[in-house]
C-alpha cells in the first residue's frame, strides 16, 4: 500500500463487506494517450453503513463510484484491481449482469438534475418508469408516496409537472426520490443534497438515515462538506489526484486529520464558528473585523444605497387545466436595501422565492409590482441601450452551470463573449484578459480550449464565475454559486470574492441555502419563507439572536453545527 496513506479503519468483525474495491485503478483514452484518473483506490462498505467520499473537483470521487455501478464513460475502463459487491467481483461484469444490479440492488442519486431529468417527460412517469423497470407496484398512490419521502410537497400534484416547473433544489429532491424509489442495498449519493436548502437536506438525509437502519441499506456519499460528513457517515474517505490518502472513523479523523491534504480540507470548510476565517488570516484582522462596510472601503458605510427594493411583488399564472389558470405568488411584498460596497445573503428553503428576486433584480423578470432601483435609477425605465450598459454594470453567477454555459462554445469563447459584445479591447488584450480570470479562478490556461462537458461540476462553475467577473461589474448577483464547488476551491473563490470587493468595492447580493457560508461571507441576511421577508438584520444578529421560528429552523438544520473541532485545525 502506498506509504501516503493514513487508514483508521475500526474493526468489522466477521461481517462479509457490501461493497469492498481494492487497488483499483481507473484509466481513460484520450486523443494524447491513457489518462490514470484513479490509482490504487481502497474502499469498504459494510451492510448498513454510510461511508463518504471528500475530496477537491477532479480528485476521482465520482469516477470511483461510477466505476462500482458501471457507468464509467465509453473511454474509461477499470485497468487494475478489483471491485466486490456482496462477495462478487463486478469490475468486469457484463452489461446485462449490471443492469441486473442497478435499482433493486445499487442506486444512484446523481449529482446534476438538469442532465439527468427528461426534459418532456413529467415527474411522476419518470419515478413510475423506474419503477416499472424494476418489476415494483406502480400506480399513482406509489408514486405520489416514493415523491412524497423524498420530500416533496403536495407530491401528488408535482407529479404532473415537467422538469423545467421544478426549483434546482425540487429537481434535486425527485432525483432522489427515483434513486432511493426501489429501496436498493447500495446508495450511491453523488452530491445528492447541494442544491438543497438546510431544512430539506435534513430531511432527506433523515430519511437516508431511516433507510440505513430499517433496511440495512449502506450509502456510499461524496459530498464536499464536511460538516456533512462528520454528521452522517460513520467513515470518511480523503481522495486526492486519483489516489486514497486518508481513511478511518469519520469524527476521528476530522477532528485530527493526518495527512496534509486532509488538514488543507477541514481549515478551508466554512463553519458557524467562523466568520471569514481566510482574509482574517490574510489580512491581520479579527474575524469581527473582517469584511465589515468599513473595512472593505472607508466611503462605503456613508454612501448611498445601490440597490434598493421596494414592496416587490411577482404574480405568476399557472395553467391548471380546461384553460384556467390560477395566481401564485411567488414574491410578496419584499423591501431591503444593499449598501454599496457589501454582501447581503438571501436565505430560504426552495421555492421561497430568492432567486426569483434575484431574477428581478438582473431586470430578467419583470416585477408584478413594486420597484428596484440601481444607483438611484428604477430599472423598469431603462431603455434598450441603457438596458445594455446596465447588463455590463450588474452580472450574475448562476447555480446550474449545465445551463448557464454553451455546451458549443470553448471555455475561452465563453469567458471572451462578454468583452467581444460589449466592445472591450482588442483580440489580443481580450485573451490575456481570459488567462488572468482562469488565473483567478484557479483553472490551467489551457482549460481555454477545452469545452464545458470536458469539466467537472466544480469547474464549470468557475468558468461561470470567471464570465460574470470579465466585465468588472459594480454588482454581481451570485445564485447558490459556490454550492457546486469542494471546500478547497469554495474557499478559494470567496477569498476571490472578499478580495475584489475589498479592493474595487463590488456589492454582492447572494442567494444561498448554505448557511455556514453566509456566515462567512455576508455583512447582512434576509431570510425569505413562502415569498414573504420574514427577518432581515446585520449577519451576527441574526445568527446570534434569530427572532423568527423559521430562522432558527434554518439555523438548526445546518450539518455539521455540533461538531467540535480544537483549535489547531478550527
Amino acid at each position: 500500500m502506498n506509504e501516503s496513506i493514513n487508514v483508521r479503519d475500526a474493526g468489522s468483525g466477521a461481517q462479509r463487506p457490501l461493497l469492498e474495491i481494492k487497488d483499483l485503478a481507473i484509466t481513460f483514452a484520450t486523443s494524447n494517450g491513457d489518462v490514470n484518473a484513479v490509482r490504487n483506490a481502497h474502499l469498504t462498505i459494510m451492510p448498513g453503513e454510510t461511508v463518504a467520499i471528500v475530496g477537491e473537483s477532479g480528485s476521482g470521487k465520482s469516477t470511483t463510484a461510477l466505476a462500482a455501478i458501471g457507468l464509467l464513460p465509453s473511454n474509461g475502463r477499470v485497468s487494475e484491481g478489483t471491485i466486490f459487491f456482496d462477495g462478487e467481483d463486478i469490475a468486469h461484469a457484463s452489461e446485462k449482469r449490471m443492469i441486473e444490479l442497478r435499482g433493486n440492488s445499487i442506486g444512484m442519486v446523481p449529482q446534476d438534475p438538469m442532465s439527468n431529468l427528461n426534459p418532456v417527460w413529467k415527474i411522476g412517469y419518470q419515478v413510475k418508469e423506474t419503477l416499472k423497470a424494476n418489476g415494483l407496484p406502480s400506480g399513482p398512490d406509489d408514486v405520489t408516496k416514493v415523491l412524497t419521502e423524498a420530500g416533496l410537497p403536495d407530491a401528488a400534484r408535482r407529479a404532473k409537472q415537467y422538469p423545467h416547473e421544478f426549483s434546482g433544489g425540487m429537481r434535486q429532491r425527485a432525483l432522489i426520490a427515483i434513486g432511493l424509489s426501489c429501496q436498493p442495498r447500495l446508495l450511491i449519493a453523488d452530491e445528492p443534497t447541494s442544491a438543497l436548502d438546510v431544512t430539506v437536506q435534513r430531511q432527506i438525509l433523515d430519511h437516508l438515515d431511516s433507510m440505513t437502519a430499517e433496511l440495512g441499506t449502506a450509502v456510499l456519499l461524496i459530498t464536499h462538506d464536511l460538516g456533512l460528513a462528520a454528521e452522517r457517515a460513520d467513515k470518511v474517505v480523503v481522495m486526492y489526484r486519483g489516489q486514497v490518502v486518508e481513511s478511518g472513523p469519520s469524527l476521528e479523523l476530522l477532528q485530527n486529520p493526518q495527512h496534509p491534504y486532509t488538514q488543507r480540507l477541514v481549515n478551508s470548510a466554512p463553519s458557524l464558528a467562523s466568520r471569514r476565517i481566510q482574509v482574517a488570516k490574510d489580512q491581520g484582522l479579527e474575524s469581527s473585523e473582517v469584511l465589515t462596510p468599513d473595512v472593505i472601503n472607508t466611503d462605503a458605510s456613508k454612501s448611498a444605497d445601490i440597490l434598493q427594493i421596494e414592496n416587490l411583488t411577482k404574480v405568476f399564472k399557472l395553467r391548471s387545466g380546461l384553460g384556467r389558470s390560477t395566481d401564485f405568488t411567488a414574491v410578496d411584498d419584499v423591501s431591503f436595501a444593499i449598501k454599496r460596497g457589501t454582501t447581503t445573503a438571501i436565505v430560504g428553503e426552495s421555492g421561497s422565492g430568492k432567486s426569483t428576486v434575484a431574477q428581478m433584480v438582473l431586470n430578467l423578470l419583470k416585477p408584478t409590482s413594486g420597484k428596484i432601483i440601481f444607483d438611484g435609477v428604477d430599472t423598469s425605465t431603462l431603455n434598450s441601450k441603457e438596458t445594455f450598459a446596465f447588463r455590463r454594470r450588474v452580472q450574475p453567477i448562476f447555480q446550474d452551470p449545465y445551463g448557464s454555459l454553451d455546451p458549443m462554445y470553448s471555455i475561452f469563447r465563453t469567458i471572451e463573449e462578454p468583452l467581444r459584445v460589449h466592445k472591450i479591447g482588442t483580440a489580443a488584450s481580450r485573451e490575456k484578459k481570459v488567462r488572468e480570470l482562469l488565473d483567478q479562478v484557479s483553472l490551467p490556461q489551457s482549460t481555454m480550449q477545452r469545452y464545458p462537458n470536458e469539466l467537472s461540476g466544480g469547474q464549470r462553475q468557475r468558468v461561470a464565475i470567471a464570465r460574470a467577473l470579465a466585465l468588472d461589474p459594480e454588482v454581481i448577483i451570485c445564485d447558490e454559486a459556490v454550492s457546486a464547488l469542494d471546500v478547497l476551491v469554495q474557499a478559494q473563490v470567496l477569498n476571490l470574492l472578499a478580495e475584489l470587493q475589498s479592493r474595487l468595492g463590488l456589492t454582492y447580493l447572494f442567494i444561498t441555502h448554505d448557511l455556514a457560508v453566509v456566515r462567512q461571507i455576508a455583512d447582512h441576511v434576509c431570510v425569505m419563507e413562502q415569498g414573504k421577508l420574514v427577518e432581515t438584520g446585520s449577519t451576527d444578529s441574526v445568527f446570534d439572536s434569530p427572532q423568527q421560528d423559521y430562522t432558527k429552523a434554518l439555523l438548526n438544520a445546518i450539518p455539521g453545527g455540533k461538531l467540535m473541532l480544537p483549535p489547531e485545525v478550527a
